[in-house]
């Protein structure tokens, strides 16, 4: 593998931002192919601070400043991809479900599921069902990932599963939940089609679940 890849692999781990940025600039400028960067760069230092945050090797800290470096080597990136006609893996459409006010597990589903090379469109906080339904539609989605941290919330989830199935989305989008409070019981209990424990394994589950 090129050592520039190797190099933004290193530095994205670590969080230098800065570096990242100027890696992968230097990576266009060796004429590496903008797919080769994402995955064999970004995506695969995500990867691995995924893996190192689910085993708590890692923790909420330093998936953040990842994330952020990931962030800064994208703004590079995009335009090479756009010019490449690389897609992503699919679009998630994700947010924290009605009455609950709770972002920071979603924030960290999202940028979890962004190292692992989705599009992510985030509805926010206090989201009506067919608000969900509205942005999957618009973006083309083929995943909705609804959070709650509240047990008195966790219940909306069920009307964002209801609601899905009685919508043209039927079939087509596959609605993944988590949060504190919620089980794989409770994920059966109400028909989604999956549930994650951690932000590391909802990116995993959205990969699976995208196939």
């Amino acid at each position: 593998m090129s050592a520039v890849l190797e190099q933004i692999k290193e530095n994205l781990m670590k969080g230098k931002a800065n570096d990242v940025k100027a890696l992968v600039q230097q990576a266009l400028n060796e004429k590496i192919g903008a797919a080769d960067i994402l995955n064999k760069g970004l995506l695969a230092g995500m990867g691995v601070i995924g893996e190192r945050f689910k085993k708590n090797e890692v923790y909420v800290p330093e998936v953040l400043i990842a994330a952020r470096a990931m962030k800064s080597g994208m703004e590079i990136l995009k335009p090479a991809l756009a010019a490449a006609k690389v897609e992503p893996r699919g679009v998630v459409v994700i947010g924290t479900v009605k009455g609950d006010l709770h972002d920071i597990g979603k924030n960290l589903v999202g940028m979890m599921l962004e190292g692992g090379g989705f599009k992510v469109v985030d509805a926010g906080i206090n989201v009506e069902p067919a608000k969900f339904i509205e942005l999957a539609k618009q973006n083309n989605a083929s995943l909705i990932g609804a959070s709650a941290l509240l047990t008195t919330t966790m219940t909306n989830m069920k009307e964002v599963v209801d609601a899905v199935k009685a919508s043209e989305l039927a079939g087509k989008v596959k609605v993944m939940i988590g949060g504190a409070p919620v089980t794989q019981a409770f994920c059966d209990e109400i028909g989604a089609d999956g549930y994650a424990a951690d932000a590391a394994s909802a990116a995993d589950l959205a990969r699976k679940l995208a196939k």
